[in-house]
Parts: structure tokens; C-alpha cells; sequence
């Protein structure tokens, strides 16, 4: 399972044996990426955070203009540095590890309408800068600062503070609070733990166009149940508590209101509950408990609603004197509604911007009535400018592009902006558009001008120590999309390769795509250690059509498993040297719980597993995520017994090792801790590898780096080397 003892292969093994720590101290090279585009209206201006190398993790504020660059802020300037240090607060960490942030330093911002004045936190401290020149100057506020935001003309700041919404002039005077905590549990101006985790709303408050009032969700968790991260490495430290709402009980309870600047605050009044049109099934919940996406602009605030069992979405348009609504669109599934980011979006004209009506081939938009041409899978709404609106779609589900529509022009139709095959996005305004653009030769960002290249942003990002070579494959009936990573070493006839499968293969994201991602160096990496690596989006996986996405409904695990055995037979098919005697399947988060099932139902295909961060009970995972699936688990219990692990722990007959990391907010060390048990309970021997102080995304160096050799060396042991 090595190669060859020769020069080129000396130097193919040096690069393999520094590849972990390199994966490690780049935070799975993202480090170096330029993130968070916001172009001005006129077009001129992009803002950006950035590092200044692929190591460097201290995010800087960057400016894109006039074809060059321009560093805006630096954490480590004296400036900022000879301030009184402060802490980041607990609602600031929570935030970023929802949001997967990796970096530190100035890791998000928000401007005034023309991105002429930015405002951003660093270290709980409220700081402003501007576009056009000046130092950046700290704002004294009445406490922490999270998620601050200037008003459209940039006159205010408003913040999240100690559970209150405040504002304060840019000058620093007039720090007052406009919403303050009317109960213990009550936050406002925050974004709540599903709305965050799993419905994708990040944000709590939105300015009105003209800078007098706010649209502000209040959050109440007091009915939510609570989880105790605890550190067991330091016993002393107090747990870490989380309002976690886990399948089948209490969410938090989300309400809005307009809260004007100077005035009485007025309560949206939200419906309580779908009426007429609503599926009915075995378990159906016709009360709108999540609120999904929210917004103002010109024609007023928009707020968009759905039912706690998630098969109808309304979007519900505010008066701003009276808080009434009005429904100007809704969408009904038996199954469920998808929700696509950037939806709904409300054009200049009036027009609504939203999925198309479920029941096609695939899941397209709508915009005030012209549907995007079939086949076309949309994947998120970028925004409008210059009289166009921007999207993400893909006619094949391994690529990505950025599309536009003329909505003043509907002859010019549905016009692809990027070409290259891979996965891009884009930021707009005016006439620019920022294209972000990876692809298999990698990672660029191109600013484009009325179609025209007028410049670039660098990308930082260190390359990969070892050299992707995927192998496009369509496999078995179903053409599932795969990859397959071969030793740069090893030629057809050298001998069998054991197999290892490392899928994520669920629901809301892909790896079998025309990218060079930090997962394709892994799945070589894992090549070059004399693995035949296989990689297989199925059933469940987003970009084929709402069909196959929904495939998975009251069962995730029968169709998933059923697609990963199809291609690894199909794939052994075309390459003999593929040993079906020796099959592993490594997997983090859902791919984790997927490697444990795989050795647990099907012992006859699969010969080793490690299975990272597995949410094996599937009672325990947050009620938006669980329940579009498997239903209400006092309803249909059934489903989460057939789709939780524990109770086929006696099953267990191959090597399985099990790694968590202890603090772990959103898949709970419980769900290993109780597979374990299980395990043990039915006397079957297994490994358990817990990560102290690491989370859902391990982040230390060192355990990072190790963790790859240890998963390495328990499947050479466990397949025999």
C-alpha cells in the first residue's frame, strides 16, 4: 500500500507526510480566500474580508477599486491593538460557529446603503471606517457588540447587546436601546439556534430603506429545552449552555415587530396557521413556527413564514402603520418546502422573486411569472442589479453557474455568465458583478464590468501538497455522478487497491463536483496512502431534481446505502484492481452516521468504517433538520427507530472506529456516547477516540493533522496493509 522506493515516489511521500499538517494549519485551505463580496450600488466599489496568506488566520477588510486593492483594516494594527482588550461575546461565538467561521480578527462587517461607511466588531468593540478615505475609530458603546449594522444613510449604528437591540450615532453619541429583554430567555436583534443551524437565517434585524425604523425578530427560548457543554478536560470550567431544540419538542418562539427610530414599537401580526391547500399526512402541524427569511425595502417589510411540519411557506407582505400582513405568495409540498437562499426577493418593480411551484423535474424560480427554462436547477438567488436578476443554477448537477434574466428585456432570456466548468457565485452591483469562480484548475475571483474583465481579487489559499486526479465517472443505472482517486503510483495490473468510500451523500451538499475543494485533496491524500478512494453523490443529495432530493423523505439511510454498494460494484466493474474483499467507508457528520450504518447493515460489503461526529439517534438532531424527514417522533416514531443506529448495535461484526469532538453544540457527544454504550451493552468491540475541546468542525492543529494518520492506520490495520 506504498509506493515504489524511487526518486519522483521519495518526493511523492514527502508531500504526503507534510499533507495532514498543512490540511490542518489552513483550516482546510480557507484560509487566504477572499469572502463576504459587497459591491456598491454605482459598481465601483467590493469590499472583501481576507487573510494575508493561506496560514495567516486574522481576517482583514480588504477594498477592491479602481482595479487594485486596498487593505481597509488590520486587527493587528496598532490602532486596534492598543485599545483596552476586550472578549468576543458568547452570542458573537455562537454565531460564527453556525456560520463555520474558521478565521479570527474581522471576520464580518456591514455599510450604509452606497458602502461609503462600514461598521464591524472586534473584540465586542463597535468600529467604523470609510470607503473613502480616514483611520478606522472605535465607537463606545453600553456593552458587548454583536452583529453591528449602519443605517441605509449611514447617520446610525444599530446592535445586538446583552440580549437588546440598541443604536448609537456614528459620531458615538445617542447610544440608547430601541427593544430590551421583557423576559429572562428573551433576545432581540438575534437569530435563533435552528434559524441559524439549519434554516440558513443568520440575521435578527433589518433597517428600513429610509433609516427610521427596524424590522426586529424576538426570540423567546424560555420553552426550549436546554443542552450543557461541558469541557471533561477541565472539570473547574462551567458547562456551556444551548437552547436546543431537539425533534418533536419546543421550538423557540420567534415574533416580529417594526420598532421605529422615534415611536411606539408595532407588532407584526403573523398568522397562526395555514389554512386551505395544506397536505395532510400522518403528522401534520399546521402552526407557522419558523420564521425563514425576512427583509425591507422599497415597497415596505416582507417576512416569510412556515409551518412547523414544513409543507407550506407563506410570504407575507407588512403595512408598516398597522403591522398587518398580507400573503403575496405561498407554497404547498407533501413532502416538504425546499427553501432557497435568497428567496423571496422583491424587485424595484414590485415583482416577487420565488421557487418555482414544486412537482417538476426540477426546482426552478419564478419571476413575476416567467419560470427558468426546464432542467435548469436553481440553487440560491445572488441579488439584482442594472436591472437583472442573479442566480446559481446548473443543467448538470456536478456544476454550478451564475446565470442572469433581463427582466426589462425578457427577449434577451436566461444568459449563462460563468463559463468554465466548476462551481461559481457572484456578488453584484451596478453593472459589476464579482465572479467567484472554482473550478478543477482552482480558485479565482474575477471582476467583471458590463460583461468585461476590469480586474481580479487574489486568492491566498495555499495549494494542495498533493495533486488531485479524479477520474469523472457515471455510474449504474441511476448514472450516479462519482469520482475515483487512484495513486499517482500505481498503473492498471499492479495489484488490488483496497477500497474506501467517502461520500457525504446527504442532504444539502455535494462533493462530486467540478471543483478543486479541500475534500478532493483529502480523498488523494488518502489515494497516495494505497487506498482506491471512491466518491458517490445518491439519492438525497442536492441538483437532480426535486424528486431525487426528496427521495430520502421517512427514510434516510435504505436509498443512500443502496446508491454507495451500486457504485462501488459498478465502479469494480470498469477497474478490476478495486478490492471488493477489503471496503472501507470514512465519514464525518451525516456521512459519519452513514459509515456506522454501512458496517452495520451491510457487513457483506463493508470491512471497516470511521464514523466522525455521527448523529446516530436521530431523536437528538434539532426539529427543522429532523422532522422534514422522519416527521414528529411522538407521531411516527417508527421512522426515527428505523433511522437511529442503537438499536443495531448487536449487528456489529466489522472494525468501527467512532470520533467525536466533546464539544460538539450541534451533533451532541451524546448521540457516540449512546452508540458506544449499545455497543458495549451487546459486547461488541469498538474504538472511541473523543477530541477534547474540539466542536462539529475540529479545529486545532494538531488534533486536525493527527486525527487524518489515525484514521489512516485503523484502516490499514482493520483491511490489512
Amino acid at each position: 500500500m506504498t509506493p515504489p522506493s524511487d526518486a519522483p515516489a521519495d518526493a511523492l511521500a514527502t508531500a504526503s507526510e507534510r499533507f495532514p499538517l498543512q490540511f490542518a494549519r489552513t483550516r482546510r485551505f480557507s484560509h487566504g480566500v477572499p469572502r463576504q463580496f459587497t459591491v456598491s450600488p454605482d459598481g465601483e466599489r467590493v469590499l472583501f474580508v481576507r487573510s494575508a496568506s493561506g496560514t495567516d488566520l486574522v481576517s482583514r477588510l480588504w477594498l477592491h477599486e479602481n482595479g487594485s486593492e486596498r487593505l481597509l483594516a488590520d486587527p493587528l494594527d496598532p490602532c486596534f491593538t492598543n485599545e483596552e482588550p476586550g472578549e468576543v461575546p458568547p452570542e458573537e461565538l455562537a454565531r460564527r460557529e453556525r456560520a463555520r467561521v474558521t478565521s479570527s480578527g474581522l471576520v464580518s462587517y456591514a455599510t450604509d446603503a452606497s458602502v461609503r461607511l462600514v461598521a464591524f466588531a472586534l473584540q465586542g468593540a463597535l468600529w467604523v471606517l470609510r470607503t473613502d478615505g480616514g483611520a478606522a475609530r472605535r465607537v463606545t458603546t453600553a456593552g458587548p457588540v454583536v452583529d453591528p449594522r449602519p443605517s441605509p444613510d449611514g447617520s446610525l449604528i444599530a446592535y445586538a447587546s446583552g440580549g437588546a437591540l440598541r443604536i448609537v450615532r456614528a459620531d458615538g453619541t445617542g447610544d440608547r436601546p430601541l427593544a430590551e429583554p421583557d423576559g429572562e430567555h428573551v433576545t432581540y436583534g438575534l437569530s435563533d439556534y435552528v434559524s441559524q443551524e439549519s434554516i440558513g437565517r443568520s440575521r435578527g434585524y433589518w433597517w428600513s430603506p429610509r433609516g427610521d425604523a427596524l424590522l426586529v425578530a424576538r426570540v423567546d427560548t424560555a420553552a426550549v429545552r436546554r443542552r450543557y457543554i461541558a469541557d471533561p478536560s477541565d472539570p473547574e470550567r462551567p458547562p456551556r449552555v444551548v437552547a436546543y431544540p431537539a425533534a418533536g419538542t419546543a421550538n423557540a418562539k420567534v415574533s416580529m415587530h417594526l420598532v421605529p427610530v422615534r415611536g411606539e414599537r408595532i407588532d407584526v401580526r403573523l398568522p397562526a396557521e395555514a389554512g386551505d391547500g395544506h397536505p395532510e399526512d400522518v403528522w401534520t402541524d399546521r402552526a407557522f413556527e419558523y420564521v425563514v427569511a425576512a427583509g425591507w425595502d422599497g415597497h415596505g417589510p416582507l417576512v416569510s413564514v412556515q409551518t412547523r411540519d414544513q409543507r407550506s411557506v407563506h410570504v407575507l407582505e407588512v403595512d408598516e402603520a398597522s403591522g398587518a400582513t398580507r400573503v403575496s405568495h405561498r407554497t404547498q409540498d407533501p413532502a416538504w418546502v425546499a427553501l432557497r437562499p435568497g428567496t423571496p426577493l422583491r424587485l424595484a418593480s414590485g415583482t416577487l422573486v420565488v421557487p418555482a411551484r414544486p412537482g417538476g423535474d426540477s426546482q426552478g424560480l419564478d419571476i413575476g411569472g416567467t419560470a427558468t427554462p426546464p432542467g435548469l436547477e436553481v440553487r440560491e438567488v445572488i441579488g439584482a442589479a442594472d436591472g437583472r436578476v442573479y442566480f446559481t443554477a446548473g443543467e448538470e448537477p456536478t456544476e454550478i453557474h451564475v446565470w442572469s434574466y433581463a427582466t426589462g428585456d425578457p427577449g434577451e432570456g436566461f444568459v449563462r455568465v460563468s463559463s468554465s466548468p466548476g462551481v461559481h457565485t457572484a456578488a453584484v452591483g451596478g453593472a459589476t458583478v464579482v465572479l467567484d469562480s472554482r473550478t478543477p484548475d482552482g480558485h479565482t475571483v474575477t471582476v467583471l464590468r458590463a460583461g468585461v474583465p476590469v480586474g481580479g481579487i487574489a486568492v491566498l489559499a495555499e495549494e494542495p501538497l498533493v495533486t488531485p486526479r479524479p477520474l469523472a465517472l457515471s455510474l449504474g443505472r441511476r448514472e450516479l455522478r462519482s469520482r475515483l482517486y487512484l495513486p499517482s503510483w500505481h498503473r492498471p495490473g499492479d495489484g488490488p487497491l483496497p477500497v474506501l468510500l467517502n461520500p457525504y451523500a446527504g442532504h444539502g451538499m455535494q462533493v462530486v463536483l467540478e471543483v478543486r475543494a479541500w475534500w478532493v485533496a483529502v480523498a488523494q491524500w488518502f489515494a497516495e496512502q494505497g487506498f482506491a478512494v471512491l466518491v458517490t453523490d445518491g439519492r438525497g443529495t442536492p441538483g437532480r431534481g426535486e424528486a431525487w432530493e426528496k427521495s430520502v423523505h421517512g427514510d434516510r439511510l435504505t436509498a443512500v446505502l443502496e446508491d454507495q454498494i451500486d457504485a462501488l460494484h459498478a465502479a469494480a466493474a470498469r477497474h478490476p484492481d478495486l478490492d471488493l474483499t477489503r471496503v472501507a467507508m470514512r465519514g464525518w457528520s451525516f456521512s459519519g452516521y452513514l459509515a456506522a450504518a454501512a458496517v452495520l447493515r451491510h457487513p457483506e460489503v463493508f470491512h471497516a468504517a470511521v464514523a466522525g461526529a455521527a448523529p446516530a439517534d436521530r431523536r437528538l438532531y434539532d426539529t427543522h433538520w429532523e422532522e422534514r424527514f422522519l416527521g414528529h417522533p411522538d407521531v411516527q416514531p417508527e421512522n426515527y427507530t428505523r433511522n437511529s443506529l442503537l438499536d443495531e448495535a448487536a449487528a456489529l461484526t466489522r472494525p468501527l472506529m467512532l470520533v467525536h469532538g466533546l464539544a460538539d453544540d450541534n451533533v451532541a457527544v451524546a448521540h457516540t456516547l449512546r452508540l458506544s454504550a449499545a455497543l458495549l451493552a451487546a459486547g461488541r468491540p469498538h474504538t472511541v477516540l473523543p477530541l477534547s475541546g474540539a466542536g462539529h468542525l475540529v479545529g486545532q492543529e494538531q488534533t486536525a493533522s493527527n486525527l487524518l494518520l489515525l484514521e489512516r492506520d485503523f484502516l490499514w490495520k482493520s483491511l490489512g496493509r
